[in-house]
């Protein structure tokens, strides 16, 4: 079989970068080694920046976002037992969608259902990307006890931190970067309404905590927990007065608790690798970099690689026009370095560190206290928050 373009990985970045391409005429195929509902039960992200709206409604796959996604026009930060708001309309114009990663894959799978794309779903392995040198890359796998092979143009390696994609790039070549943190989070989603009609991201001396949602009925909440925790130490009700502890006492007071759904600890870690292209090799998402969630930036950054490879394709095919194939990696760590960068700082800013000391806790207090105080300080966090121009 040939393809113009394979796809490794059938996450939100491979599924997207898929409706894309095929949207512009691009032939592809599709190979994601895990069944589709194990990709939908995947507990993810739920803050869009306006600019993943605008790339998830050019797709074709957003209607449903439009109808039950909730717009934000601010955040609160919270530390020393208050709150304030952050404006983002009123700061810089602009605005975040609620809309959780689940919804927006299950949205692009019903758009994958209508297209003719080869795909292969489950029951896939031993995925391997050869001559990515040459100008006849090709990969081959199992499927179903199967031997098959794909020959293509590009390949674009959406297949996770985990993929076989950048592991593919030469170690004499690939250069990564990584900061662990010694923290998660410890989530938890519950049919509960929501304690703020915004997020609330809360710095405390028992550690951070963050009020979330993904609908009216569906809340989000999270309190950092040491790197080594298990979930299993963490009955609901130590996990609720846990978090009412964390958050202002207004907030606290008002917050409805209820069983769990589900309860996760996710780690949090910078990762980035370089180059994003080697070859006809083009990795998206995580394959290429991670961030902590803090800065609500993971799918949002998949959605900017994406948006980027997918115009230089369509420029390839369609205008004979090769700049973007070529600077591509360029391109996109670009905007990935500023998005770690405000990870990170939104990470320092909020946690607590082991060993912190009291003079670190008041230096976090009063950087927000100073945010809190300045338009330029509340300028900057919503420009970054809301995402950055492509």
């Amino acid at each position: 079989m040939r393809v113009q373009v394979a796809i490794i990985g059938g996450g939100p970045a491979g599924l997207l970068l898929s409706q894309l391409l095929n949207q512009a005429g691009i032939e592809t195929a599709l190979i994601e080694r895990q069944s589709r509902d194990y990709v939908l039960k995947r507990i993810r992200a739920g803050v869009l920046e306006w600019g993943t709206v605008e790339v998830l409604r050019s797709a074709g796959v957003g209607e449903r976002m439009r109808l039950e996604g909730q717009i934000h026009e601010g955040t609160y930060l919270a530390c020393q037992n208050r709150q304030f708001r952050i404006d983002f309309k009123k700061t810089i114009g602009r605005q975040v969608m609620v809309y959780g990663q689940t919804e927006v894959t299950k949205d692009l799978y019903a758009a994958l259902d209508q297209a003719a794309t080869t795909r292969y779903f489950e029951n896939v392995s031993a995925v391997e990307l050869h001559d990515l040198q040459s100008l006849k890359p090709f990969v081959t796998f199992t499927h179903e006890r199967e031997s098959k092979t794909i020959s293509c143009d590009y390949i674009a390696g959406c297949d996770g931190f985990h993929g076989v994609s950048r592991k593919s790039i030469p170690d004499s070549v690939r250069k990564e970067f990584e900061r662990v943190y010694p923290f998660g989070w410890l989530g938890v989603l519950s049919h509960t309404p929501p304690v703020s009609h915004e997020l609330i991201y809360a710095n405390h001396a028992r550690g951070f905590a963050l009020a979330s949602m993904r609908n009216p009925m569906l809340s989000r909440y999270y309190v950092q927990v040491p790197a080594d925790d298990k979930v299993e130490a963490w009955s609901d009700q130590n996990f609720w007065d846990e978090l009412k502890r964390r958050l202002p006492e207004e907030a606290a007071a008002s917050l409805v608790s209820g069983p769990s759904i589900e309860k996760s600890i996710a780690p949090l870690r910078s990762f980035v690798s370089e180059p994003m292209r080697w070859g006809q090799l083009f990795l998206c998402g995580d394959a290429a970099h991670i961030v902590p969630p803090t800065g609500a930036k993971g799918l949002n950054l998949a959605v900017s690689d994406v948006h980027y490879l997918s115009e230089a394709f369509k420029r390839h095919y369609l205008l004979k026009d090769d700049n973007g194939l070529l600077t591509y990696s360029e391109t996109a760590l670009a905007r990935v370095w500023k998005a770690i960068r405000f990870s990170w700082w939104m990470t320092t800013l909020l946690h607590r560190f082991p060993e912190q000391s009291d003079f670190q806790q008041r230096i976090q207090e009063s950087e927000i206290n100073y945010i809190a105080e300045s338009s330029a300080a509340q300028t900057s966090l919503a420009e970054n928050y809301t995402g950055l121009p492509f």
